[in-house]
């Protein structure tokens, strides 16, 4: 099937839209022009058409733009039909199966890591990473994998104050520099790893799902006591992750794994 032809204007909405919804909070227009690189002129009429479509709400007296009502019933829309979980489900399967251990998709909302998909391996006790279950990403594997992936901006946004750095077990890390570092190790590794700081007696190892834009939509993790943990079951969990991971970023975009 030939690829079809790219339509700039159409590209640069999307990109517009997606770019506030990653953000923190509203933006002027001439940051979202700069941001995406686009001229201003082009940046307003783009922003006018999505207000008055109902996808952006301009702040009069702040100046700035966010997402509108519009952008929300995506969102929803989103919600009810769990694409997400859909493409997921079998690869997760398939990596419970080869590893012998529970694996979980979770996603970011905010500073927390939303798990939306268990897949329990046979014979393994529930763990905390029930479906529909929120922890600090900071202290989760799952949240890390994806905090690594965002801006720097975004992430101190996400982490403004020292307040933001809860803890469960008087682990993990408290302060933006801590963070930093540790999504540096991240970035170096290609994975992320918590033990402990979740569940005591317990290791999570961690990838993320990116998008076409390299934007973390989820991530993928399984989870291992630590007295089975082994070098050669690290090796196999690690690679399996990441296979998982790459398997279910293919399928979001509708393109061949790598």
């Amino acid at each position: 099937m030939p690829r079809p032809a790219k339509v700039p204007a159409a590209e640069q909405v999307l990109a517009i839209l997606g770019h506030l919804a990653r953000q923190a909070g509203p933006l002027p227009a001439a940051a979202i022009a700069r941001d995406l690189d686009l001229p201003r002129s082009t940046a307003y009429q783009l922003l006018g058409a999505l207000v008055d479509q109902g996808f952006v709400v301009h702040l009069s007296d702040e100046r700035r733009y966010g997402l509108g009502v519009a952008a929300y019933e995506l969102a929803t829309g989103y919600a009810r039909q769990a694409p997400l979980q859909r493409v997921a489900r079998v690869p997760l399967a398939r990596l419970v199966d080869v590893t012998a251990h529970t694996a979980h998709l979770a996603v970011l909302h905010g500073r927390e890591a939303v798990y939306v998909i268990e897949e329990r391996a046979p014979g393994r006790p529930p763990l905390v990473t029930d479906v529909g279950v929120r922890l600090p990403a900071h202290l989760t594997a799952s949240g890390r994998a994806m905090l690594a992936a965002l801006p720097a901006a975004q992430v101190r946004a996400l982490f403004p104050q020292p307040d933001a750095f809860v803890t469960r077990h008087d682990e993990g890390p408290r302060s933006l520099s801590a963070l930093r570092r540790l999504l540096a190790e991240t970035r170096r590794c290609g994975h992320a790893v918590e033990e402990g700081e979740v569940t005591p007696g317990f290791v999570s190892i961690a990838t993320a799902v990116l998008d076409h834009t390299r934007h973390p939509v989820a991530a993928v993790a399984v989870t291992v006591p630590r007295s089975e943990l082994n070098a050669q079951l690290h090796e196999t969990v690690l690679a399996e992750v990441g296979r998982t991971a790459r398997a279910i970023a293919a399928r979001i975009s509708a393109r061949s794994p790598t």
